[in-house]
């Protein structure tokens, strides 16, 4: 299933063979380039060199050159059709999957669509101005690629809202251009892509935490019953691993740039050396972990049982689960507070596949916690950084009306308060962070706060001249 360069929009779902949604997505395509010069990366290059996807096999799917941005052929490419796919979970278990969109779900799969849309142009603009202060060509072209996806992302959920839901799925289509994340008036969906990302060390934090959230959305929607949407997820997947990459090997060099400042200077106190302090470091994981876990939503959900009993949302990995598939006798433990103290409760399984996946993703996460400390043992600390309690900070779920610390602890009001800024990013922390943001556009040179990568894009060196600028 090779994707077709030739026409207006690339694709591999065969446009052409439908004039009419051709046309519906012709038409919207202005309008999406217009978003991308108002919204998308402000600094101005004559060309970068980027991936782009070629086809959807499990072989040599992308290929790499210089392309001029607002050249750059956005499309829609699902991966290939399987054999006699079957639904793997729910009331429907077992039957044929769905090439059409069944009556009674189509609002809800509608709305599932909508919301994975939505935060695919957030981010972009959440990162718009970042390019002004990028550490390196090389961290200057990666930002970029992770930019140019998150578009196609959205080219996805807007096919899927054209060819199967109508007027309706138009008309949401055009509001996807219209919301913006952090406008008072219009704001983005969900509330972590309403916050800033007015940093590099945010940046780095957003790729690792926020996409890997979004790793484990796609992941229960590739589950789906929908065939389209499944098919859609899956090669989504394949380009969402590399803005995860540049997350997890963002905060590599920067912890490894502590420690070489740390030693250099035989203090933990870097900030005058021009370098990111460890427990800095630690305050930006609490704060992006913890808003990347309220994407999760409610630890007890009943819409979440509802998706997965009819079909269209399932867990993890779900075909690998050694259960039957559709939870309706299991129970689950959750996390929860009672009489002041926490504890723990017993729901239906059902009821707690939000809580599941999140699970999922805590034990992802802690894999570059790993190799973080792996770092400063490596220089010879002992400090480590950790994840803290998945009851800290949080906005949504059974936490949300709970003060607890980092180390899991439950506290009044006042001693939050008290202790707030050791805890999370203070307003002298992001001061000094944006002090060092100073752009580096010199092949080959890079800030001193943040360490080269080991190796280069695509067998490249890192001195190579990954973008040239306007």
């Amino acid at each position: 299933m090779s994707i077709d360069y030739s026409e207006k929009i690339p694709n591999n779902v065969d446009l052409a063979g439908d004039r009419k949604l051709q046309r519906a997505l012709e038409s919207w395509q202005p309008n999406f380039l217009s978003w991308w010069r108002t919204m998308g990366p402000a600094v101005p290059t004559q060309d970068v060199y980027l991936r782009t996807a070629v086809d959807v096999g499990k072989e040599g799917w992308a290929q790499f050159g210089h392309v001029a941005m607002e050249e750059y052929r956005w499309g829609v490419f699902l991966a290939e059709r399987g054999d006699d796919r079957r639904i793997a979970f729910g009331e429907q278990k077992g039957q044929p999957v769905w090439q059409q969109v069944p009556g009674e779900y189509r609002a809800d799969l509608q709305r599932l669509i909508v919301i994975q849309g939505d935060t695919e142009p957030a981010s972009v603009e959440q990162q718009r101005r970042l390019g002004e202060t990028a550490p390196s060509l090389y961290d200057l072209r990666n930002l970029f690629q992770v930019n140019v996806e998150e578009g196609r992302h959205l080219w996805a959920m807007v096919y899927l809202l054209h060819a199967y839901f109508g007027r309706n799925g138009r008309e949401e289509a055009e509001a996807l251009l219209q919301r913006n994340s952090g406008d008072l008036d219009s704001p983005r969906i969900l509330g972590a892509f309403n916050e800033e990302t007015p940093d590099w060390l945010s940046f780095y934090m957003f790729t690792y935490f926020t996409d890997r959230d979004g790793k484990y959305q796609l992941g229960t929607l590739k589950e789906s019953a929908f065939d389209p949407l499944s098919r859609t997820c899956e090669f989504m997947l394949k380009e969402e691993a590399h803005h995860m990459f540049v997350g997890t090997t963002g905060i590599d060099r920067v912890v490894t740039r502590t420690c070489e400042l740390m030693r250099e200077h035989d203090t933990a106190d870097i900030a005058p050396h021009g370098g990111i302090p460890l427990d800095v470091i630690q305050k930006y994981i609490n704060f992006h972990y913890s808003v990347s876990l309220d994407l999760f939503g409610s630890e007890r959900s009943t819409n979440a049982a509802n998706y997965f009993t009819a079909g269209l949302k399932g867990r993890w990995q779900e075909e690998r689960r050694k259960d039957d598939h559709t939870l309706t006798e299991d129970a689950f433990t959750i996390d929860t507070v009672k009489d002041g103290q926490l504890t723990t409760d017993e729901v239906s399984a059902l009821l707690a596949l939000n809580l599941d996946l999140r699970n999922e993703y805590v034990k992802d996460c802690q894999s570059g916690l790993k190799r973080w400390n792996r770092i400063l043992g490596k220089h010879g600390y002992d400090e480590s950084l950790y994840l803290p309690h998945v009851g800290f900070n949080r906005q949504v779920g059974l936490f949300s009306e709970h003060r607890v610390t980092p180390r899991g602890e439950l506290v009044a009001e006042d001693a939050w308060k008290a202790k707030e800024d050791g805890w999370l990013p203070s307003e002298a922390d992001k001061t000094h962070i944006r002090s060092l943001m100073r752009p580096v556009y010199e092949p080959g040179k890079i800030a001193g706060w943040i360490a080269p990568p080991t190796n280069g894009i695509n067998g490249k060196p890192f001195e190579y001249e990954y973008v040239h600028l306007a």
